[in-house]
Formats: C-alpha cells, sequence, structure tokens
C-alpha cells in the first residue's frame, strides 16, 4: 500500500551528490502524516477526537543513494497493534521498485488536551484493521533487529577502514 509519493528536491541533495540522510526522516515523517490522513487523523479527525500521533521510536536503514528528482514511494506494513500504539514498517522504493531505505516506528495515539497516550477512536481502529499486515512468516528481513557492530566477522566498515 503505497502511502505517499514524492520526488527529491534539490535542496535535499548533500554535498555527496545524493539525499542527505537527514531527508530520508523528513519523507518517513511526512509518510507518518500520510497515514495519519488515511486512517481518518487528518486536521479535520485530530479535531473531531482530540487525539493526535506521536513517535515514539524509529529505525532508519539506509538501502542505496537517492538522487536529486527521483521519484520515491514509500509503504507501510503494519506488523503489530494494540489500543494505543502502531509497530509499523515502511518501505520507500525508486520507480523501478528499488528499496531505497526503510524505516520501522513504534507510533502512539496521543490525547491532544492531556498529552497523554489514548487508544484509537473505533473508526480509526476500523481504518487501521485495513492496513496491510506483515504475516508472522513473512516479517521484513531487517524488522525488529537490533543495532550493533558483529564481532568475529570482518564487516563492511572494517574493509573500507583497512582500505
Amino acid at each position: 500500500m503505497v502511502l505517499l509519493e514524492t520526488r527529491v528536491a534539490p535542496e535535499w541533495v548533500d554535498y555527496n551528490g545524493h539525499m542527505n540522510d537527514a531527508e530520508y526522516a523528513r519523507v518517513f515523517s511526512l509518510a507518518v502524516e500520510a497515514l495519519m490522513d488515511g486512517i481518518g487523523l487528518d486536521e479535520k479527525g485530530r479535531t473531531q477526537h482530540g487525539l493526535t500521533i506521536y513517535t515514539l521510536e524509529t529505525h532508519l536503514c539506509y538501502r542505496r543513494e537517492a538522487h536529486e528528482g527521483q521519484l520515491l514511494a514509500v509503504d507501510i506494513t503494519l506488523l503489530d497493534r494494540d489500543a494505543k500504539r502502531l509497530h509499523v514498517f515502511f518501505s520507500m522504493r525508486d520507480d523501478q521498485g528499488e528499496q531505497l531505505a526503510t524505516s520501522e516506528q513504534m507510533l502512539m495515539g496521543i490525547d491532544r488536551q492531556r498529552g497523554r497516550s489514548a487508544a484509537f477512536p473505533e473508526p480509526v481502529t476500523e481504518a487501521i484493521a485495513a492496513l496491510p499486515w506483515a504475516k508472522p512468516d513473512a516479517w521484513p528481513a531487517v524488522a525488529g533487529r537490533r543495532i550493533g557492530i558483529p564481532r568475529g566477522v570482518r564487516s563492511v566498515a572494517t574493509s573500507l577502514v583497512a582500505r
């Protein structure tokens, strides 16, 4: 399910000639906004329900470079949910379907007046249920992994430094 399509803006390109790492985060943030719109938490829905979504945690993985003017399409897979939270996996692809980056995120419903966590209202819960779910045996390979330096295996970073 494609949530967002955009193109790499000239101001997103850094001194290396590709999209700056911070701009990948921007695109995934725009995807969260598109998700909110899609589940009924657009501006009208946020006012009506008194609820918004905050990002609690994100794990962004860079796979390929994106360049000025390049098409970016972000899709979503729901990994898990409860009454207040969504565990989502976004994948950014180019117009050839090549994966450029992924962002695994934990999102939470927040009562706008109290500034505290709150359950999603029924219409939003129904819209969430319609999102594409990851099948238990088909989770994205990078979802749920921890970050760390592998020991006992020559890493890519070690190979680059050794040159």
